[in-house]
């Protein structure tokens, strides 16, 4: 079984403007849904507005996604998101976009922690490694 610490869910919409002609989502609409995941993670585990208190910040360097399988207008897609390694100024976010048992989409974010004045890479928040190393390890 796969450790998934810091695993998030939550429903996400198709909207008639995510649709191509031919009635599937769009490519580019998984994408935007793997960025709705990752910051509803963090609003959860870190929020964004603390991060920019004390002056740092994640920044996205890659983002890949297999499409396993099309969603319809029709479809009740649901998102998850978790920390599948932490370290050092780097981390890497694992998603997968589901519909009951069958994974549709899956993918993974890499990045890092930035400080906002020197725009250097800098040591993830100790708060963050904290609670992704004690979920990984009850898990």
């Amino acid at each position: 079984m796969e450790i998934k610490p810091l695993l998030v869910e939550a429903d996400l919409y198709i909207h008639a403007y995510d649709v191509d002609v031919m009635g599937y989502v769009s490519n580019i609409v998984y994408i935007r849904w793997f960025e709705d995941m990752r910051h509803h993670m963090l609003d959860i585990v870190y929020p964004f507005e603390k991060m920019i208190e004390e002056g740092i910040a994640p920044v996205l360097m890659h983002t890949e996604l297999d499409y396993l399988r099309p969603f319809t207008i029709h479809d009740k897609p649901i998102g998850r998101c978790w920390m599948s390694k932490a370290g050092g100024t780097k981390w890497e976010l694992r998603h997968e976009i589901v519909q009951g048992d069958t994974v549709h989409c899956a993918g993974v974010q890499r990045g890092y922690t930035m400080d906002l004045k020197t725009q250097r890479p800098v040591k993830l928040p100790q708060k963050m490694l904290d609670t992704f190393k004690a979920e990984a390890d009850t898990q």
